[in-house]
C-alpha cells in the first residue's frame, strides 16, 4: 500500500509559511541593517549646502575627511574645521568641535556659516555616482559632495595660503596673498614664486617616510617688492632650505620643518 502523501504535503506547505514569514520580516527591516555609507578613505569636495531653502555654492577648497578613527576634518573654504562623527548604515552623527578663526571675505565668511548650520546632527546620507549628500530629517539642511582623488604632490600647482606653527595656523600676511606659488616636478625640480621672486631648486621626495629634503638654497630673482611680500619670501625661503614633512590631504598641501615652522598650500584648479 502507498504511504499517504499528506505528511509531505504538510511540510511543503510549513516551508512556504516559514518563507513566507521571513520575507515580510525582511520587509519590515527585521533582517541585516544596511551596511555603513563608506565614507573614510574617499577626499569629499563640498559643492554646496542648503539651509532653511536657501541654497549656497561653496568656494573653491571646500572639503570634508572623514577618518577611519571617527573623525571629520577640513577646510569650509575659509577655515578649517574639526568633528567627531558615527555612521550607523545611512545615517550620519556630526558633533563640531572646533573650527579655526582665520578672518575671510564676506562670501565665504556667509558659506562657512551655512555649511557649519548644515554639517550637524543625525544626517541622512544618500550615495549614488561618487555624489553625496546627506540631510536633516526635515530636509531644512542639506550638504552636498562629491568624491574626488586627491591632487598628486608632483606636478600640481601648489597655491600657499597660511601659515603653520606647531599646532597653529595663520593666514599669509596682508597684501601677500595671490603670489606664493610651488610646483613640485617629477624631476625633484621645485620652482615657484616665494611671494616676490620666483625661485628654482632641487629636492630629493621619499614618499614612503613622507619628507621632501631641499638639497641646498633655493636660486631665486633680485626683484624689489612690497613689505609683506618681502617678509613673506623670507620666511618660505628659510624654510625650503632643508628637510620637510609633507602631507597632502585632498588638495592642501602642508609642508613642515623639524620644528613645526611650516605652510599650507592648495592645488590650484585647471582653467
Amino acid at each position: 500500500m502507498p504511504k499517504p502523501r499528506c505528511t509531505t504535503l504538510a511540510a511543503a506547505t510549513a516551508l512556504l509559511a516559514a518563507l513566507t514569514a521571513c520575507a515580510q520580516q525582511a520587509d519590515a527591516g527585521g533582517g541585516a541593517g544596511d551596511p555603513d555609507l563608506p565614507l573614510s578613505g574617499t577626499h569629499w569636495t563640498v559643492d554646496a549646502v542648503t539651509v532653511d531653502g536657501g541654497r549656497s555654492t561653496a568656494p573653491d577648497g571646500a572639503r570634508v575627511d572623514f577618518t577611519d578613527r571617527g573623525r571629520a576634518q577640513g577646510d569650509t573654504g575659509c577655515n578649517h574645521f574639526g568633528a567627531s562623527f558615527a555612521v550607523d548604515g545611512a545615517t550620519v552623527t556630526v558633533t563640531s568641535e572646533e573650527v579655526t578663526e582665520r578672518g575671510c571675505p564676506d562670501d565665504p565668511q556667509r558659506f562657512e556659516a551655512a555649511f557649519l548650520a548644515a554639517f550637524t546632527g543625525p544626517l541622512k546620507g544618500t550615495l549614488k555616482d561618487g555624489a553625496l549628500t546627506l540631510a536633516s530629517a526635515d530636509g531644512k539642511r542639506q550638504v552636498e559632495l562629491t568624491a574626488e582623488p586627491s591632487a598628486p604632490l608632483r606636478g600640481t600647482v601648489w597655491k600657499v595660503d597660511g601659515l603653520v606653527s606647531q599646532d597653529s595656523a595663520a593666514s599669509l600676511p596682508a597684501g601677500a596673498e595671490d603670489k606664493a606659488r610651488l610646483v613640485i616636478g617629477a624631476d625633484g625640480e621645485v620652482t615657484g614664486n616665494l611671494g616676490c621672486n620666483g625661485f628654482s631648486a632641487t629636492a630629493t621626495v621619499d614618499e614612503k617616510a613622507g619628507t621632501l629634503t631641499v638639497d641646498g638654497p633655493a636660486a631665486t630673482t633680485r626683484m624689489m617688492c612690497t613689505g609683506p611680500q618681502m617678509a613673506l619670501e623670507t620666511k618660505l625661503y628659510e624654510l625650503l632650505d632643508g628637510p620637510l614633512s609633507y602631507r597632502v590631504e585632498h588638495r592642501t598641501l602642508t609642508l613642515t620643518d623639524g620644528g613645526g615652522e611650516g605652510l599650507t598650500a592648495r592645488a590650484e584648479r585647471a582653467q
